[in-house]
């Protein structure tokens, strides 16, 4: 992992389609200049996209300014769920900023209140209350926190323990690294909550057994009783696949949580607002959770966080004592008011429901072509994923799934770098207002680029 795409500019065959137009070496020479100061002034670690410089984004396009633009798979990370810029959303903040209320801190305000209610009201019951923050790693944070505190009300002092999952991701802070299972991040934190512990995953794929065995077992492992767990924190889908829990798995989950007052929380930053087909991603097991951490899509553009949840676990801290600083600033309620507005009017969520077949035989048309070294393919709704393993081995393939991007971006598709806990998936996440006949042409583009990928690793 870690691998960087070449800045070096390169002629590649032009492309002209409908969604699509590449008309110049890539990256533009013109744009090394700003590549070159941004190596030089910020962290390596925020290198290793593909080296577009974005100028503006539309819809499902992305533009640089010298004449080129690609058909969005990123959704900026999944975030631009109603499409970049939609216009109802930046005519939303234009009249924010204009109001004169650009900041309140927690100060009352009328665009809080519209956006919490109307959360409240496309959450099920009894998740009623909604507490804003500005990313995802504070809203799994602060369900860490809640989550905690709840168990130490109802159950003394041992009641501490957060089950979360290998290969789970829940932001970059402390203790979502801890409750996330990806190990290799968690090196710096040297000494670990003991009372966190991770759980495999059961995606049948790289954890095969799918038993709910596997979860106790892992409690017990820890030296922990059942009683002893406050909450459980998981990814609604691992990001790395999209991988699902088997539907019983999660229904067996949620019942053990009830049984042993342990809090539920299901993770939607990068699921919820129509991704998978449903409005939240949960909805697929037939359960309610008792906390729901949200962002990304949620605003389709500006940084905004919630947790939503049971009043008897979010109302547990007294006034003044869980607040954030930007919580619910009001530019930032403006765009999702008019993002989740714009989802809901447009059946958005219904589009990914539609498409959903459409991706997914795209998907396995190119692992049929290459079984050898794509190992497992996956879609719910408008998420997808082509992981690259060694050939005819079930070990991951950073390298192919790297050049398989690249090679799509050359040609006029945009992804953002391989994810996974060893970067071996090809994420796919358009906009929920992709058209049929843009989700073709990118899986076209995207079984091209794989031959290629493929043809030179073995040439090489």
């Amino acid at each position: 992992m870690g691998k960087e795409f070449s800045i070096e500019p390169r002629p590649v065959p032009h492309v002209a389609t409908k969604y699509r137009r590449i008309a110049t070496p890539i990256p533009h020479p013109d744009s090394l200049p700003t590549l070159e100061r941004l190596r030089q002034f910020e962290p390596q670690s925020m290198r290793g996209q593909p080296p577009l410089v974005w100028d503006r984004a539309d819809d499902i396009a992305v533009y640089d300014k010298h004449g080129n633009h690609w058909l969005d798979w990123s959704s900026g990370v999944l975030v631009t769920n109603a499409g970049h810029g939609a216009p109802e959303i930046r005519q939303a903040i234009l009249d924010q900023v204009n109001s004169g209320l650009l900041h309140n801190y927690c100060f009352p305000s009328e665009e809080r209140a519209q956006l919490v209610e109307l959360l409240a009201s496309l959450a099920p019951e009894p998740l009623k209350k909604v507490f804003l923050l500005t990313t995802g790693s504070e809203a799994t944070e602060c369900a860490i926190k809640l989550a905690r505190a709840y168990g130490l009300k109802v159950g003394g002092r041992k009641k501490l323990g957060i089950v979360g999952y290998e290969r789970g991701f829940h932001g970059r802070t402390l203790g979502a690294q801890q409750a996330g299972g990806l190990a290799e991040q968690k090196t710096w934190i040297v000494n670990e909550d003991p009372a966190i512990l991770n759980a495999p995953f059961p995606d049948g794929y790289w954890q095969t057994d799918t038993s709910f065995a596997s979860f106790l077992a892992a409690i017990e492992k820890r030296g922990l009783q059942p009683d002893d767990i406050a909450g459980v924190m998981m990814e609604t889908y691992q990001g790395v696949g999209p991988d699902f829990a088997p539907v019983e798995y999660v229904r067996q989950l949620a019942a053990w949580c009830r049984e042993h007052r342990a809090v539920l929380i299901f993770d939607e930053v990068q699921a919820g607002f129509g991704r998978t087909g449903k409005f939240w991603a949960f909805e697929h097991f037939g359960v309610t959770p008792d906390l729901i951490c949200c962002g990304k899509g949620i605003s389709s553009s500006l940084p905004l966080s919630a947790v939503i949840g049971r009043a008897e676990i979010m109302d547990q801290f007294p006034p003044g004592s869980m607040t954030s600083t930007h919580t619910g600033n009001p530019v930032c309620c403006a765009a999702a008011l008019a993002s989740v507005r714009k989802i809901l009017r447009e059946k958005l969520t219904d589009n990914a429901a539609r498409l959903e077949p459409v991706l997914l035989a795209g998907l396995k048309q190119i692992q049929a072509k290459h079984p050898e070294v794509i190992g497992r393919v996956s879609a719910t709704g408008l998420v997808g994923g082509l992981q690259a393993i060694k050939r005819n081995r079930k070990e991951p393939d950073h390298d192919l799934a790297h050049s398989i991007i690249e090679r799509c971006f050359q040609k006029g598709l945009l992804f953002f770098a391989p994810v996974g806990a060893w970067g071996q998936t090809v994420k796919i996440a358009p906009p929920l207002t992709i058209p049929r006949d843009a989700l073709e042409e990118g899986l076209a583009v995207l079984a091209e680029a794989t031959d290629e990928a493929v043809a030179d690793a073995v040439a090489g």
